[in-house]
């Protein structure tokens, strides 16, 4: 009997993602465990094994498909002894819910899901439009078979997909062929009949017109004339500019800004660094590490400021797991130290090492992005001297921190030199006030200025 394979659920908020890659093709021989296929999630890219061994008889999900439903019937394998003939397509689609894919036109869209605890940003809804080239029947009236993906994609690109020859199953256009098509300028829908009419001649000395208001698309580049490339949002470039907005919307934020000096503990640093063995077992401390512990020991003396908010209560956290934010090509992404105030500086230097990389290339585990009591980001590598995080709920906190840079600074009376780090906490104000922040931050200040207590 076929056997369906579905779309996994990488998360436990997890509802639907992106079709990424397929690592097999129709008449391929797969064994359970062979990875099959990457899966793209609104934060990383995981790859997904095949549970049972069988030949790959029909891939009802294109490469590049976004907004797969969890449970999406995407393939469907043969066993020994069966053949495409045994396949009912309809039969397995039925089981499946409402979602792009499949050969053939793309279903109607299905209302957005209710929210989940990370839930995937909400489309505004489009106006209506008449049917553009990118969903216009081919000459002669057939129908054109395209991914939702490429549909979208084409209608940004202004393509015209009569004009394009599709490589997916049975000729369907997909992804590639429409970045293909961009690239080589060919497949260029012919202008609309139906162009604006220009405005008259604005009378001496009135003000001009505004330029239209809408979308991002081609009343932008007529009106300003700018050249411009325009990428689809991303699953993480989504979540991102939803819940910042949420946060900014929502959530009441005050800041508190110190200043540390760092000296002691650059000198402490280095002493550290040179004692670092070598081969297995060996690290090279950063100033970050020592962020991160000094958070964490700082949450331990002030649990007040280790907190979130919920309706029905305030939640105090009894461990300090510290969200780092990490820069990736596609959006931030930040990463939890677990139990940073009962790990060495040592252990967080290796874990945060690995963490970065894994976070870069797209292979962070949900687990190992998801929750976090409090979040820590730093652009001192870039040398900003000051700045103020936005708070990533539902934590009460996140601390900004700055450049170390020489200063001048008062020291018995008289002017010195000195290496100085200004640090910023923005605070949930429905979670935490003024005077616990003010706590939080002279702990933090006090370990970072005496890095020594910290190895204690």
């Amino acid at each position: 009997m076929p056997i369906n394979v579905l779309m996994p659920a990488l998360s436990p908020t997890m509802t639907e993602g992106t079709l990424a890659k397929w690592h097999v093709k129709e008449g391929d021989a797969v064994s359970s465990g062979d990875v099959i296929a990457e899966i793209e999630t609104d934060k990383a890219t995981m790859e997904v094994e095949a549970v049972e061994e069988g030949t790959v008889g029909k891939v009802l999900v294109d490469e590049g498909t976004e907004n797969v439903a969890v449970n999406a019937v995407i393939a469907i394998l043969l066993e020994e002894g069966e053949s495409a003939g045994d396949i009912d397509v309809a039969a397995a689609k039925a089981k499946a819910p409402a979602s792009p894919g499949g050969d053939g036109e793309a279903p109607a869209p299905s209302p957005a899901p209710a929210p989940a605890p990370a839930p995937q940003a909400a489309s505004a809804p489009a106006p209506a439009q008449s049917p553009g080239p990118s969903s216009a029947p081919a000459a002669g009236g057939s129908r054109i078979f395209a991914s939702p993906l490429a549909r979208r994609m084409a209608e940004q690109a202004g393509l015209d997909l009569a004009q394009l020859k599709g490589s997916g199953p049975h000729g369907r256009i997909v992804k590639a062929d429409i970045e293909a098509a961009v690239s080589s300028g060919t497949g260029k829908a012919a202008p609309e009949v139906a162009a604006v009419t220009p405005a008259p001649a604005a009378a001496a000395g009135a003000p001009a017109a505004a330029p239209p208001q809408g979308t991002f698309g081609k009343s932008f580049a007529d009106s300003y004339g700018i050249p411009y490339r325009q990428e689809p949002l991303s699953g993480m470039r989504k979540v991102i500019a939803q819940r910042l907005t949420e946060s900014k919307q929502t959530v009441p934020h005050f800041y508190l800004t110190l200043d540390c000096e760092l000296d002691p503990l650059l000198k402490v640093r280095a002493d550290l660094n040179a004692r670092a063995p070598e081969g297995e077992g060996t690290y090279k401390l950063s100033v970050n590490d020592f962020v991160i512990r000094a958070s964490a020991l700082a949450l331990k003396q002030v649990p007040q400021a280790n907190a979130a908010f919920d309706p029905s209560g305030l939640v105090f956290f009894e461990r300090a797991d510290i969200s780092v934010a990490v820069a990736t090509p596609v959006g931030l992404i930040t990463p939890i130290v677990k139990c940073a105030d009962g790990k060495g500086l040592a252990q967080i230097s290796s874990e945060m090492r690995e963490l970065a990389k894994k976070a870069r290339d797209g292979k962070l585990k949900p687990e190992e992005y998801q929750g976090g009591t409090f979040s820590v980001s730093n652009l001192g590598m870039f040398g900003i001297k000051q700045f103020e995080a936005v708070i990533n709920p539902p934590q009460g906190c996140i601390l900004a921190v700055g450049a170390g840079e020489q200063r001048a600074i008062v020291k018995n009376g008289a002017i010195a030199a000195a290496t100085v780090m200004s640090c910023t906490l923005s605070v949930d104000h429905r979670v935490v006030d003024g005077a616990v922040g003010a706590q939080f931050l002279a702990a933090f200040k006090k370990l970072i200025e005496d890095p020594l207590t910290m190895l204690l």
